[in-house]
């Protein structure tokens, strides 16, 4: 199994199911794990019985609230010391305890998501500090209209801790009618992408297609958003 890691103190869940659900249709099982403080994919994934922890399946794919570390959800699914079962899994981390339980530096890859308000950018970069050895990060931005000066800022703001970003900058708009169609996807709950922007959908493409690069193609991917998009 494949882990990779959103980590930032950004809301990250909303981005995180159109990955899923690219990936569920390139015949991938994936694993959503919400490790944040809020666990806002209690309250937006529909879930028959939800309880303190529980795995709840929503448009083709797994979605994990509450656990603590991976070897919480192995013990609830009866697993033992075996692997889960799953091609991917993409774990959303906000906080350094959770980095540490759920072995971030281990991970297949790992994306740092922010906008540039200072909660998010300095709660993500608090993350950055439990890092023993440089670890390979990539910048995915959301920004109404991304300016060096920001991204200068995130590297000044970094300084000192073991991060080696990669040269690739992903950037997705912060815009209303985005913005818009999550709220109806809550409410109606599906997963839905024929109204997000064109830059949005764009950026959706490179990231999947550049983070999983070894598991499906980005022509594959374009199919697929095609397909999402004709639904």
């Amino acid at each position: 199994m494949k882990t990779v890691g959103f980590i930032g103190g950004y809301d990250k869940i909303d981005l995180m199911l159109y990955i899923a659900r690219i990936l569920t249709l390139a015949k991938k099982k994936v694993l959503i794990i919400d490790g944040t403080t809020l666990q806002k994919a209690r309250y937006v994934v529909p879930a028959i019985n939800p309880t303190k922890t529980y795995i709840t399946d929503f448009e083709g794919f797994d979605v994990a609230v509450g656990f603590k570390s991976i070897d919480d959800i192995r013990e609830y699914l009866g697993y033992g010391n075996r692997p889960l079962d799953y091609d991917i899994a993409l774990l959303d981390i906000d906080t350094p305890e959770m980095a540490i339980n759920f072995d971030i530096e281990r991970n297949y890859k790992n994306c740092f998501v922010t906008a540039f308000d200072l909660y998010s950018i300095k709660k993500g970069v608090e993350i950055l500090g439990i890092f023993k050895k440089p670890v390979k990060l990539i910048k995915v931005l959301f920004s109404k209209n991304l300016l060096k000066e920001e991204n200068e800022y995130l590297d000044y703001i970094s300084l000192g801790y073991k991060v080696a970003w990669d040269k690739e900058i992903l950037s997705f708009p912060i815009e209303l009618g985005n913005y818009s169609v999550t709220i109806q996807n809550q409410i109606i709950s599906r997963i839905k992408i024929r109204k997000l922007s064109d830059h949005y959908k764009n950026s959706l493409l490179y990231l999947v297609s550049m983070v999983f690069d070894e598991d499906v193609s980005t022509g594959e991917v374009k199919k697929i958003i095609k397909t999402m998009e004709r639904e």
